[in-house]
């Protein structure tokens, strides 16, 4: 058992650094390609990859303060297969942000989605289907939802 421990703990830090690398990398690809891109693509494509940069720093925080496990990932991984399984999310997009952990992102998503059906761009049934998965998802990664949105 001892191991098979040892075995995942050598597969998360290659991943973190493949990870690092690929940040580190897209980073130079968008200086590199600076002058082919117009100005606010060239601002929002870094400015996602400094967030994710940002992430990745914290997640790295936890795992280092030892308030994260390989474990705790697992089991979120898990539970999203499980709701993917007993169909409690349809839409996956929804599916892979619970698994990950994104609240924040869920948010948005639903105020796009309410975008979307005032300029009629969504159907209504769809829009109730997906909105109900949301405000599950942000309930089961115990966040505060309104009783009525």
């Amino acid at each position: 058992m001892a191991s098979r421990g040892k075995t995942e703990t050598s597969k998360l830090k290659q991943n973190l650094e493949e990870q690092l690398d690929r940040l580190m990398q897209q980073l130079q690809d968008l200086e590199e390609c600076r002058e082919e891109l117009d100005t606010d693509e060239y601002e929002e494509t870094k400015k996602e990859t400094l967030e994710q940069l940002s992430e990745f720093n914290d997640s790295l925080k936890k795992i280092m303060s030892g308030n994260m496990t390989l474990v705790d990932e697992l089991s979120g991984m898990q539970l999203a297969i499980q709701a993917a399984i007993s169909q409690a999310f349809k839409t996956p997009e929804v599916i892979r942000l619970f698994a990950k952990k994104q609240p924040g992102q869920l948010r948005t998503r639903l105020a796009e989605m309410d975008r979307d059906l005032m300029v009629g761009k969504l159907e209504k049934d769809l829009y109730t289907q997906q909105k109900v998965e949301i405000l599950t998802a942000l309930r089961k990664l115990g966040e505060k939802v309104p009783m009525f949105n």
